[in-house]
């Protein structure tokens, strides 16, 4: 007589219907009190004993049986419903369309507990025919996302994809540069030359103080002061709060990031013509004008959206004998760095300026009813090394309040 085996050790027998060996484990009861049952099949009984050994392996590492079944697909979708609620709903529309485009056609059948590492390092190969680098390595991010969620909820013992490594993409995404002194010189006389306020002002402030696009997009007249407080017993000088991005929620890229800073001459200059244009717009527009406090706005007074800024940038760009499509906003950002650092300023004076997280001494904690700390070195040093401000005639040209 055969030997019947222990309990806790599952079944193992040969089923006619299905000509194939069956694997069987007994997971828990139903509150009927009904065995509850999941099984795997074979062709032999040597594969059906190993499949057998891996169910009680799941079984005793706390892997919930009831969800061998789930796929990638599955867990893919689960993630996107419920694993970006932080994100914007532009953010959560690109991971979806990824997703859609590139994981699920190729992967989305297979079950997560057979995906191999070979199985995902094939598919990150055939995709870096078709993808640039960083869109490659933010579709191996969602796949990874996606089923470190199911790994947290039992549904699979490990992430494969964090055993394969991201190829490179067929072109390599978009390096910043910065410009020289020579071109920045170039770009911000084509600025002053615009006959948009707006974008004049957003190219200046932007090379003079090293705001980030999304922070100067975001940035309110609540948190400009022209003025500053030269009166005072530390004289303040004008200057500006980057404390809001257009990020979820209004803050800033980190808690580093929200500084104060003191703004050069020629930004102060700019800002003011800014001002009087926005009180022309807004008279001319009338009931369509909207009250958003906005520095940087449209003729209406709405937020500008990244491809307005990009568009305008390239004009003044052409204007300056540069190659617009070789330059975006964000360069600016990192030209203000290039120069302070020819100008000898310490890199890490430069990286409390730019909020740059693990400086050597991270921007100091800034309360917002207080005017001090202002960062005051950026502004001189600007002043110094565009020396040549203002122009002999002293005018700067007035222009209309809006992005072309």
């Amino acid at each position: 007589m055969a030997k019947r085996r222990s309990r806790g050790d599952g079944g193992l027998y040969w089923s006619d219907s299905r000509q194939r060996w069956i694997a069987e484990v007994t997971i828990g009861t139903s509150p009927s009190g009904r065995r509850k049952t999941r099984t795997a099949s074979a062709r032999t009984k040597t594969e059906a004993k190993s499949k057998l050994d891996d169910l009680k392996s799941d079984l005793r590492d706390g892997v919930l049986i009831a969800h061998t079944g789930s796929t990638v697909a599955d867990a893919v979708d689960d993630w996107l419903k419920y694993g970006l609620t932080d994100r914007s709903e532009k953010t959560r529309e690109n991971r979806r369309l990824l997703a859609e485009g590139h994981i699920i056609p190729q992967l989305g059948a297979r079950k997560l507990r057979d995906l191999t590492a070979e199985e995902v390092d094939e598919w990150l190969e055939l995709e870096s025919k078709l993808l640039a680098t960083s869109t490659l390595q933010r579709v191996r991010a969602i796949l990874a996302s996606a089923i470190k969620r199911a790994q947290k909820r039992g549904k699979v013992k490990r992430n494969v994809v964090f055993l394969c490594e991201c190829p490179s993409g067929k072109r390599a995404g978009r390096k910043s540069k910065a410009l020289t002194l020579i071109q920045a010189e170039a770009l911000l006389n084509a600025a002053l030359e615009s006959q948009s306020a707006t974008i004049r002002a957003y190219i200046v402030v932007s090379v003079l103080t090293g705001a980030r696009t999304e922070e100067m997009r975001a940035l309110r007249w609540e948190h400009v002061h022209l003025a500053g407080d030269l009166t005072a017993k530390s004289p303040v000088l004008p200057y500006v709060e980057l404390w809001r991005s257009v990020r979820v929620g209004g803050d800033t890229k980190t808690h580093s990031s929200r500084r104060t800073l003191a703004i050069p001459q020629r930004c102060v200059d700019v800002l003011r013509h800014v001002e009087a244009a926005q009180v022309k717009a807004r008279n001319r527009a009338g009931e369509r004008w909207k009250e958003t406090d906005l520095v940087f706005a449209t003729r209406y007074g709405t937020e500008l959206d990244a491809g307005n800024v990009r568009r305008a940038f390239r004009s003044v760009a052409k204007a300056a004998g540069l190659v617009p499509e070789d330059w975006t906003p964000r360069d600016l950002r990192h030209s203000f760095v290039s120069l302070l650092s020819d100008a000898k300023m310490p890199i890490e004076e430069i990286a409390r300026l730019v909020g740059h997280k693990g400086g050597s001494k991270v921007t100091e904690l800034i309360y917002r009813h207080q005017l001090r700390p202002v960062l005051e070195e950026g502004a001189t040093a600007m002043d110094r090394i565009f020396s040549g401000y203002p122009p002999a005639d002293g005018q700067i040209p007035e222009g209309a309040d809006s992005v072309r």
